[in-house]
């Protein structure tokens, strides 16, 4: 660990000096690593970032919330406008917040943007010694092995919000709705189905990512029932307290989460943090606005705040102290607690060079870690596409994977209108747009990209570029989409449907996404962007886990083949464009292709991938071979090299 101490920090120092300068007179960029909180037993060093401040403070309280303060203490003005004080005491536990003086006025108490410890509901920051945080064996904690050589297409993810997985009745967790809930083994529903983690290894994924668990705004954290998916943070490198036993105890929610990170390792899972950099809860009274006016956001022509996010605000990844800011915090979330990977909230609004500068940070020091991110934003931006960590630049990315929403709505139909379909409901039409999804939206000489839904050329140069997925937290869930706008089909068809699309994601090229509970058909009885609604639409009904047993186990065996199989994880375009070969002359609805084992190291010479989309049976011949069944579903069979393929059916055969 000693070793691995040395080598961050003096990567930090090298990190920061490759940080671009800003050419902002009145903000000086400061180059060094230790905004923040330095802790020692004998001393306390604070330093915060604030170039247009005259004065600044900082408060000591006793308690999180309440009271007055105990002392203030006036902080010096360092070069590059940083302000510090070193209290030259043992103030562990004791609670802090800043105060500067701008335009003849104190500001309102805040948090600094570093701080790594809080209590309830973050108005004050926490003075921890993070060793005390670690729970027993932390020292020995290591990530699973994930693939012999990390490829990122390696991985299947599984998308979860840590309160959903534990917060019904019938979850069979006793620490619902919190960190530690995930930490429980042997769990089980009514049924005696399993739940929780012990579902997660059964389920045989790789990477659970949870939807954000930093301190986010909307939650508060004295009112143990309120609900938030939490994509509006407030204190980026601090655990959300509604996640803990104890939101006041700064140390509890780093212990509890740590215990989580722990438990999900020793049981071959890793962990990708959800994290949202790209906007804040608040805008001119963010912590980042108050220490640095009009700095860290973008604005507009007119003065006022650009907001590409459709949240109030989008940050400026191509300023230097936010950039800095960004590649500080995920290298503290790598090596504080951790994490195997971060997704990107609108992507898109952040610069390419600062996710480069991100990527290839990371893999010096965890070469396994997963990255991707959504390639659009919610609203126009005044930096240039150009520059943007968008889809159409994923090519530009180093390793950093896109969502495919070509391949999410070709699937299911257009998450903007609920009446459409996609290739899995009957709608024949979106063939191409789920064939690029399949060659992960390459350079394919079988693809006509001008019948692809929105992309019209491949944008990824490498296969671990993309993002296979049919639903996520966002939008509504597959099950529900299936029932909306396809409200004649009966249940047993949307059944049939609904596996269709998952075998789609899960054999396709390029990274699958699974979003938690869809493999047993979870409904959030049609409520779309469920981001506030609360447990009664949110929560996990394990129980469906019993009644819809056969979709689990299906997908389950998806995962298996998929795992066991790398035909079905090709590493390169050019291995994609080789060895993938879409069979030609197929009844309408029918896609099929052929993976050339063989060629990339597979135990299967040969495989065979069909799927209909129709909702009729279509009979169709194999290529010439002896082929055996792999998966076939529903009422498909086969007699010699004739297939019938039931509608709305996937089948998988190998020689």
């Amino acid at each position: 660990m000693l070793q691995q101490n040395v080598f961050l920090f003096f990567l930090l120092i090298n990190v920061t000096n490759l940080v671009a300068q800003d050419h902002t007179a009145k903000y000086s960029v400061y180059k060094g690593n230790d905004l923040g909180l330095t802790y020692t037993p004998k001393q306390s060093t604070f330093k915060i970032w604030s170039p247009t401040a005259v004065a600044a403070r900082i408060n000591f309280y006793k308690t999180d919330l309440g009271g007055v303060s105990d002392r203030t203490v006036q902080m010096e003005k360092a070069a590059n406008g940083v302000w510090t004080i070193t209290i030259p005491q043992n103030v562990k536990d004791q609670y802090y917040t800043f105060q500067v003086l701008l335009n003849n006025s104190w500001s309102a108490e805040i948090i600094d943007p570093y701080a790594k410890a809080c209590g309830t509901n973050g108005f004050r920051a926490q003075v921890v010694d993070l060793k005390e945080t670690n729970p027993i064996g932390w020292d020995q904690d290591q990530s699973p092995n994930f693939s012999a050589k990390n490829h990122q297409t390696d991985a299947v993810i599984y998308e979860l919000h840590i309160r959903d997985a534990s917060i019904h009745a019938n979850s069979g967790i006793k620490n619902k709705g919190k960190f530690s809930g995930l930490t429980e083994l042997g769990t089980k529903n009514s049924s005696g189905s399993s739940t929780g983690l012990s579902h997660l290894k059964e389920l045989g994924v790789t990477h659970i990512h949870l939807l954000p668990f930093y301190d986010y705004n909307s939650v508060d954290e004295t009112k143990p029932n309120q609900y938030n998916w939490g994509y509006d943070p407030v204190n980026y490198n601090i655990p959300e307290g509604s996640y803990s036993s104890n939101p006041a105890d700064g140390k509890q929610r780093i212990k509890e989460l740590k215990e989580l990170v722990k438990t999900m390792h020793s049981n071959g899972l890793r962990i990708i943090m959800d994290v949202v950099y790209n906007h804040t809860a608040l805008t001119a009274n963010s912590n980042f606005n108050i220490l640095a006016p009009d700095y860290y956001y973008r604005k507009r022509a007119d003065g006022t705040f650009s907001d590409a996010s459709a949240c109030g605000n989008e940050t400026a990844s191509d300023k230097a102290m936010f950039q800095k800011f960004m590649l500080e915090s995920v290298l503290y979330w790598v090596k504080e607690y951790h994490i195997d990977g971060f997704r990107f909230d609108l992507m898109g609004i952040h610069d390419i060079e600062t996710m480069n500068l991100i990527a290839d940070t990371l893999r010096k020091i965890k070469p396994s870690i997963v990255l991707y991110g959504e390639g659009w934003t919610a609203g126009g931006s005044p930096l240039p596409d150009a520059k943007r960590a968008l889809k159409a630049n994923a090519s530009l990315l180093n390793g950093i994977a896109v969502f495919s929403d070509d391949m999410r709505d070709g699937i299911k139909g257009s998450v903007f209108n609920i009446d459409d379909r996609g290739f899995a409901t009957g709608k024949i039409e979106n063939t191409e747009s789920v064939k690029f999804g399949i060659v992960a939206a390459g350079k394919h000489p079988q693809i006509n990209y001008a019948k692809v839904n929105y992309s019209k050329a491949p944008y990824t140069s490498t296969p671990a570029s993309l993002i296979n997925y049919a639903d996520c937290h966002d939008n509504n869930i597959l099950w529900d989409k299936i029932a909306l706008s396809y409200k004649e089909a009966s249940e047993t068809d949307r059944i049939k449907m609904h596996q269709l699309a998952y075998a789609i994601v899960l054999t396709s090229q390029g990274t699958p996404f699974l979003t938690a509970g869809s493999e047993f058909l979870r409904t959030k009885f049609g409520v779309e962007n469920s981001f506030d609604k609360g447990d009664s639409i949110n929560a996990i009904n394990w129980n469906l886990k019993t009644k819809n047993l056969a979709t689990n186990q299906y997908i389950q065996s998806l995962i298996k083949i998929r795992r066991a199989h790398p035909a079905f994880r090709m590493t390169s375009a050019n291995q994609i464009a080789n060895h993938l070969v879409f069979q030609n002359n197929l009844p309408e609805g029918i896609i099929a292709y052929t993976l050339n084992g063989a060629a990339v190291g597979d135990k299967w010479k040969k495989i065979w991938v069909g799927f209909n989309g129709a909702q009729t049976p279509k009979t169709l011949t194999l290529p010439a071979g002896n082929w055996k069944a792999a998966s076939i579903s529903h009422m498909s069979s086969i007699e010699g090299n004739q297939i019938k393929l039931d509608g709305s059916s996937a089948v998988i055969f190998y020689q």
